[in-house]
């Protein structure tokens, strides 16, 4: 075996190994098999059987310098920037982002989040920051950014689903199913949203518009769903008609408008609303022009009826 045995000599009286003339050991010992070869060197080396290379003591000196540098610069932070600085001149910049998933978020807002500089490397890049900062955007539910070597950032995303317009005051906010707020109203398709009005709406408003799209025709009509007290709905038309509908019975209340809109066309006459809270009838008011018409009618038939058949000779 070539194991080193310390304490075993070629002799009796021969002396165990040594590094610098300074003894190893005492007694039996084996030397783990990692170690045997560098102390050999070391060995040689105090004995002076083994030269140095050239060049190497300005090869140490070298990375003595660099290793106090790098040490230098961990202790004052800015290693990432060296790190980010070098490998970004070596092919590593970013210069390529794909953005996949959105709709509502603007991707100039993604960009945005990510903190490029022109000179990022994709080395040091830290992914879950910048997820972390994509996902704080109002419409981002679900947030991913992948690295793809050697230059290119994707960004994967997923929305928030929006369900309707909420109107507090002068306040109107796109809001999902659960009545969560997402962001501003902005404009555009959001506006083909059903729009909501009154406290304590959106918490109703699933329930309510499930009722609603069992009559399509109504529906297509319906402007605004307004929540009055948080107790019951009116119902604001396409032609300025409002619908009072009753607390309770709202399913009975629909079918029954619904039918008469299609047996008397009532939804298409010249009226300002129709009231039914009441259970036992039903009221409709005039509008302004309807109701001067209709006294004007009315204060016509006395006057015809005091009128005196004419004689004839």
């Amino acid at each position: 075996m070539s194991a080193l045995k310390w304490g075993q000599g070629k002799g009796k009286g021969a002396a165990g190994p040594a590094l610098f003339s300074l003894p190893l050991s005492s007694g039996h010992f084996v030397l783990p098999r990692v170690l045997r070869r560098p102390v050999r060197i070391l060995a040689r080396l105090g004995e002076g059987e083994f030269q140095a290379p050239r060049f190497s003591a300005a090869l140490m000196s070298a990375v003595l310098i660099f290793s106090s540098g790098a040490y230098g610069a961990y202790l004052g932070g800015h290693a990432d920037g060296i790190v980010q600085s070098i490998t970004a001149r070596t092919g590593f910049a970013v210069d390529q982002v794909k953005v996949v998933g959105n709709r509502q978020t603007s991707e100039i807002d993604i960009l945005d989040r990510l903190e490029l500089d022109g000179w990022t490397s994709l080395i040091g890049f830290d992914a879950e920051a910048a997820r972390e900062r994509i996902a704080t955007l109002p419409w981002i539910e679900v947030a991913a950014v992948r690295k793809v070597y050697p230059h290119t950032l994707e960004v994967r995303v997923e929305e928030r689903q929006a369900f309707a317009l909420w109107q507090q005051g002068s306040a109107l906010s796109v809001i999902e199913k659960d009545g969560a707020v997402i962001a501003p109203f902005s404009g555009g398709k959001q506006v083909l949203l059903p729009l909501l009005i009154g406290a304590g709406a959106p918490a109703k408003a699933p329930e309510f518009l499930a009722k609603i799209e069992k009559y399509p025709d109504l529906a297509t009509r319906i402007r605004g769903y307004v929540r009055v007290g948080d107790r019951r709905w009116d119902l604001k038309l396409d032609n300025g008609i409002t619908v009072k509908l009753p607390e309770d019975g709202e399913d009975q209340a629909l079918a029954e408008l619904v039918g008469m809109d299609h047996d008397k066309g009532l939804l298409s006459r010249d009226i300002a609303a129709v009231d039914m809270r009441l259970s036992d009838r039903l009221v409709v008011q005039l509008t302004p022009e309807a109701a001067t018409q209709r006294e004007a009618a009315l204060n016509e038939k006395p006057k015809a009826l005091k009128r005196k058949p004419e004689t004839k000779i």
